[in-house]
Order: structure tokens, then sequence, then C-alpha cells
């Protein structure tokens, strides 16, 4: 029980990620008895349909080729044109039978696991070279099974070889009576129908095996409860380091904040808690846009920088938290509280032009500026 719930146990089913991961390294359920079968059935039914055929151009090349007149033989330019000939000939006369088979050698192994092609099977694996892991492949329970697999074909195919034997046993009398293309023919159609019957002996191996692959392929990617629990920590991130990268984006935003509060018109303040740094460009219009903001620490910060750079510094407690909670770094300030922010940056201009010997100093500011209910922050 506690070695279960350690998660040693290989007790879980694959995910997508282990699946897609053995697919591209070629790990997938493959029979080789389904292919085998599928050859022999593909190249028993081309024998079948193709025999007659194939044995007619065959004996019309052998008659060719038995009849050279003695001219030809003696010329080598003849001979050379007889023997491409007779190649040719012989190419097409089985050519059927071998797209058949190509095509069989192809769909076997596809039609269980589909098409892949995994470079990385192709790689040598030098621990296959190790005599001593080659002699415990030899003597372990895939090679047990396989041996019992061998004999039980060997048994089938020995037991389907007798039956169609003595089923056939007329037949293959009757061919030593037969004139020769007859008996050509006719041998063909039994050697296709014998390979039929054979095959259809594998299909219950076949049968069998086919359920044990997949049966081992899906044993051999299950996994423990701590292997699906850290491949969810790759795929969605550890903790730790979406912590750490969460940390560093917030360094990177307040060092670009930090930079930004020189070119602000005013900082409003709490006056110790919350300090928001506003600005307006008049040249681009729309609203002011709010370049910074901070509480506590952060708050001191920007208070401090301010000064530094001869900042105004205004303390409207309501309106300070308000802008904090309802607006994010670089966008304009929401429609509610235009008419505040106006007040504010219309008095930062009474200041500068009081500053700038152009005007008398305005009176401060109140602090009851008008700020919506569903804007207002009490704390």
């Amino acid at each position: 029980m506690a070695e279960s719930e350690s998660g040693q146990d290989k007790t879980e089913d694959p995910t997508d990620k282990r699946k897609r991961d053995a697919r591209e390294k070629g790990e997938i359920a493959r029979s080789k008895e389904l292919n085998t079968v599928v050859v022999m059935i593909v190249g028993a039914a081309g024998l079948l349909a193709f025999g007659g055929s194939m044995a007619e151009m065959m004996m019309q090349l052998m008659r060719d080729n038995f009849t050279i007149t003695r001219e030809a033989i003696l010329d080598e330019r003849s001979m050379a044109i007889m023997l491409m000939a007779s190649g040719k000939a012989a190419l097409l006369s089985v050519q059927p039978i071998l797209l058949a088979l190509t095509v069989a050698a192809f769909v076997g192994p596809i039609s269980l696991g589909g098409w892949l092609f995994a470079a990385g099977s192709l790689a040598p694996k030098f621990s296959r070279m190790n005599p001593a892991a080659g002699i415990k492949r030899m003597f372990s329970p895939k090679a047990l099974i396989e041996l019992l697999k061998s004999f039980a074909k060997f048994l089938i195919v020995l037991a389907v070889a007798l039956v169609v034997l003595m089923k056939d046993q007329a037949d293959l009398v009757a061919i030593s009576k037969e004139p020769l293309e007859m008996a050509v023919v006719h041998s063909l159609q039994l050697v296709g129908w014998s390979t039929l019957w054979m095959a259809m002996g594998l299909l219950i191996i076949a049968a069998i095996d086919v359920p044990v692959q997949l049966w081992e392929s899906h044993k051999k990617l299950l996994m423990t409860k701590q292997e699906v629990r850290d491949e969810h920590k790759d795929s969605e991130g550890r903790p730790e380091v979406k912590q750490r990268i969460r940390q560093l984006q917030r360094d990177m935003s307040q060092r670009r904040m930090m930079a930004a509060i020189p070119e602000a018109d005013v900082i409003i303040t709490n006056p110790t808690h919350y300090a928001v740094a506003l600005k307006y460009d008049a040249e681009r219009g729309g609203a002011p846009i709010l370049l910074a903001k901070g509480s506590d620490f952060m708050a001191l910060k920007i208070r401090e920088i301010a000064a530094q750079h001869e900042i105004l510094l205004l303390q409207s407690p309501a309106l300070a938290r308000s802008i904090y909670y309802s607006t994010e770094l670089d966008q304009e300030i929401p429609a509610g509280l235009y008419l505040a922010v106006a007040q504010v940056l219309a008095y930062v201009y009474q200041i500068r032009q009081y500053q700038a010997g152009r005007g008398k100093r305005p009176d401060p500011l109140r602090d009851n500026l008008p700020i919506p209910p569903d804007l207002r922050r009490d704390s």
C-alpha cells in the first residue's frame, strides 16, 4: 500500500505526451505475424488471379529461348538483344504479383499502429551489441513467447499442409498425366490455394498476437503517479519556475514604471500609503495616462523619484485610491474620473504659471473632488 501511495507502481494510463514521445521514438505496436499473413494472403491471391497468364508468358519465353537459330547464337549483338527482351518479358510476367506483394509489404505494417517513420530508430544502439544483454534477451520471457509462437506456427502450417496434401492428392497425381502447359497452370493453382489455406491457418496466430502486442505496447507506456505529476508540472510549468518568471516580470515592469516617473505631470498621494503618477499629452489628446502606481514602500519610492525630478506632489487620498484600483499601467483613467483629474491638472498648470512668474499663486486644491461612488475606495 505504501509503495502504491508513493507512486512507484505503473498504474496510470499514458498521457498524450507520453504517447507522442513514444511514437516519435518508433515505439508502437507492431505484429510480425500480421505482416506475414497479409503478405501470404496477397501472394496467394496473386497466384490465383495471375498465375495462368504468368505461366503462359513464362512458357512462351522458354519456347523463344529454346528455339534460337544457329545464326542468332553466333551473333553477339543478336544474343544481347535476345537477353534484354527475355529479361523484359520475365519482368512483365511477374510484375502483377510483385506489385501486389509490394503493396502488401506496406499495408501489413501500417495496418497496426499506422504509418510511422522515426529516424531515431535507425540510429545504432550499442547496448544491443553487449553479449551479456544478448544472452539475457535470449532467455527472457519475451523470447520464450516468441519460441512458443514459432512452434505454434510450425504446427499450424504442418497441420494445414497435411490436410491440403490429403485433399489435393488426386490433383497432384493428375498433374503428372497432363500436358506440360496444363500441368504448369494447374500446379500454380494448387500452390496458390495451398498458400492461401496456410495463410488462413496463420490468421489464428495473428488474431492472438495483435491483442498481445497492443497490450504489451500499452503496458510499456504505463506511468507511475509521480511520472504523471512530473509531466504535468513540465507541461504546465513548475510552480517555482512560474513564480520566478512572474517575479522577473514584476521586476521588469517596476523598472519600466520607475523610469517613466520623470515624465509625469503630477503625483497624487494618499499621502503615505498610495501614490499614482499621471501624464497628460495635449498634442496626442485623449485622457491622462497612468505612468506609475504603488502602495506603501513602492509609493515611497515614487515620491522620492518625483522629489528628485521636482514633480509636483498633491495629496488627495480619495482620488489616489480610486486611480490606484481602477486603472492599469499605461492605460487612460476611467471616464468617471475625468472631472476630478481635470481639476488636478488645472491646478498643476496654475502652479507652473505661478512658478514661471506669469500669475498669482492659486488657492490650495480642495480634497472633495468629484469621484463617482462606483470608483470610490475608502481604504
